[in-house]
């Protein structure tokens, strides 16, 4: 049956309560007929749509998927049961009961097609209690909340002096459930409900204080970045906010940067291998990341739920404030060893000790590498930058044959702690910008207008260059040409060894003979030299590939640091001119 033509007869969507049982009611017009719960495999649903106020209190309809022999209904909304109901085509028909008032999934797959029918869900009331009732079990996260800024949302004195506590589109992100029968009304009249408490995030819990042994209750733990988007979104927020607000355009900035989706071909290893889920997923999936630094094993807590990216909340921590040591505040005199150019860097914007909620720290000035055979538990240090806890080399080594360096060498390249130097392993050549006190988020992170967040993780702006240089876009222009030319030079070096001095073993693989088996993307598509074939690429090879990988993985073309990959650069090329005239 082509489902296309149904699907398209949907005509409308409503939200509405019903006072007397005070159930939320949703309806839209599909074809209707429950079957069981969900299909094997089929993955967690999480919000996908923004709400005002962050967690929905009231089912909200997510979508429809076009299935085998049916359709799939989504919805999200609180913890509890809901019921599914159908009637015909005609809109003054009565609405039937499908199934049991039992569906917990938040799905159903719908069957037994008939012609434009019409379906809707009733779920659980929406009843609110407020934070106070959630001491006696969750003290101690309740007591690290209270000193975020989310806990005094509505007193603090910059949303008080913008009249924001009688500003209904306003209230709606700084207190509990308001617009709802049981969420905020007034501060006189629900002063428990005010700021951005529990409930704002995770539901309506009141029917979970009254009974904390129904397991079907229990509040959501949602890490989809829509939920944090219901309030940090400037689509959204009022014109007043944004006009003042950076962090208004948090949402929309990182929907369109590359932490918001999961690699999909890391998505299908994870999906295929436990093993892939805790070594891949700890960077590539943020639910996986979550579950270790909560000490579990994501591939046992978790059960088709990978496909969630780097959401607010792997980097923020929406409970707790942490205080970070800066060691690298102050007037720092700093002399580049490759160079010997020194300069003077005053870092004052932190301060010696700074307070946030990020899960690590802004900046660091030792080496790390996570690798993804590490016990995570055991090499997870919150003290290195934030940036540089996924964006590391992994342990890579020029010994590799297998494939190219991962595509995360920032971290290292910018202290200049990996890589093959003529005279050995690089000891480390930090650049000049890895003194800047929040390193990454200094340049990547400006918010130098107001409609910037930096959660695009893009350099958007100049701004902070200019306390160094005079014309930091004509300084980058010039580098990165520099540094791609360098990249293609040795790149043709390498060709030019494949195709001229390579051993008998390795002809058949033409230009591809210098390349790890799965060859890297400076590379035409097709099959590397084999496993065994690797033995037969000389080491100088192997060094010098390693080398152009790191520094094209990079992605900064020498922005990061400079000095040190052009010597990385001039090393390659040194050691494949060693192989071609010996």
């Amino acid at each position: 049956m082509d489902m296309s033509g149904q699907l398209n007869r949907v005509v409308a969507v409503r939200l509405r309560i019903s006072a007397s049982r005070a159930r939320a009611v949703i309806s839209t017009a599909v074809i209707a007929f429950l079957t069981p719960l969900c299909a094997s495999g089929q993955g967690v649903v999480h919000l996908s749509t923004v709400q005002p106020g962050g967690f929905p209190g009231t089912p909200l309809l997510q979508g429809i998927q076009s299935v085998t022999n049916g359709v799939r209904i989504t919805w999200d909304g609180p913890s509890g049961y809901y019921q599914v109901w159908e009637k015909s085509n005609s809109l003054s028909g009565a609405w039937v009961t499908v199934g049991g008032p039992t569906n917990l999934t938040l799905m159903a797959t719908i069957t037994a097609m008939t012609s434009n029918a019409f379906f809707r869900v009733s779920g659980p009331a929406p009843n609110y209690a407020g934070s106070q009732v959630c001491i006696s079990c969750h003290g101690t996260v309740h007591a690290t909340w209270m000193l975020t800024p989310h806990a005094q949302a509505f007193t603090n004195a910059t949303f008080m002096r913008a009249g924001g506590q009688t500003n209904a589109s306003c209230v709606v992100c700084h207190t509990v459930g308001y617009g709802l029968p049981t969420g905020f009304i007034s501060a006189s009249q629900t002063p428990q409900l005010e700021g951005v408490q529990c409930e704002s995030c995770h539901g309506p819990a009141a029917n979970h204080a009254a009974n904390p042994t129904d397991f079907s209750v229990v509040p959501r733990v949602e890490l989809a970045a829509q939920l944090c988007g219901g309030c940090h979104n400037a689509q959204l927020a009022p014109a007043e906010v944004v006009a003042h607000d950076p962090v208004a355009f948090a949402y929309q900035d990182w929907s369109v940067s590359p932490h918001s989706a999961v690699v999909p071909t890391v998505l299908s290893l994870m999906t295929s291998s436990s093993a892939d889920i805790s070594s891949c997923g700890r960077c590539h999936s943020g639910s996986a990341r979550l579950a270790l630094l909560e000490g579990l094993n994501p591939s046992v807590t978790l059960t088709n739920d990978y496909d969630v990216p780097i959401t607010c909340a792997v980097c923020h921590d929406p409970h707790a404030q942490y205080v970070w040591t800066n060691e690298l505040n102050g007037v720092i005199t700093f002399t580049n060893s490759l160079t010997g150019v020194a300069v003077v860097i005053t870092n004052d914007e932190l301060g010696a000790v700074y307070t946030n909620q990020l899960r690590a720290a802004l900046s660091s000035t030792n080496d790390f590498v996570l690798t993804t055979s590490d016990d995570f538990t055991n090499v997870y240090n919150p003290n290195i930058n934030v940036c540089g806890q996924c964006h590391n080399d992994r342990g890579s080594a020029w010994t590799d044959t297998s494939m190219s360096p991962h595509h995360s060498p920032q971290y290292n390249i910018l202290l200049g702690t990996v890589g093959e130097l003529v005279s050995g392993p690089t000891p480390g050549y930090p650049s000049t910008h890895s003194r800047l006190e929040m390193q990454c988020a200094a340049c990547h992170m400006q918010t130098a207008t107001n409609d910037i967040s930096g959660h695009q993780f893009e350099v958007e702006t100049y701004q902070l260059c200019l306390n160094c240089h005079n014309n930091p876009a004509g300084l980058v222009e010039l580098v990165t040409n520099n540094m791609a030319a360098q990249i293609q030079q040795t790149v043709s070096y390498l060709d030019l060894w494949a195709t001229n001095a390579e051993p008998a073993g390795l002809q058949q693989y033409g230009t591809l003979a210098w390349e790890y088996t799965t060859p890297g993307d400076l590379s035409p598509s097709g099959a590397g030299p084999s496993s065994s074939d690797q033995a037969l690429i000389p080491d100088n090879i192997k060094m010098a590939r390693f080398d152009l990988y790191l520094v094209f993985y990079d992605g900064s073309y020498g922005v990061h640091n400079a000095p040190f990959d052009f010597q990385l650069l001039q090393a390659a090329q040194t050691f494949i001119e060693d192989q071609l005239f010996q």
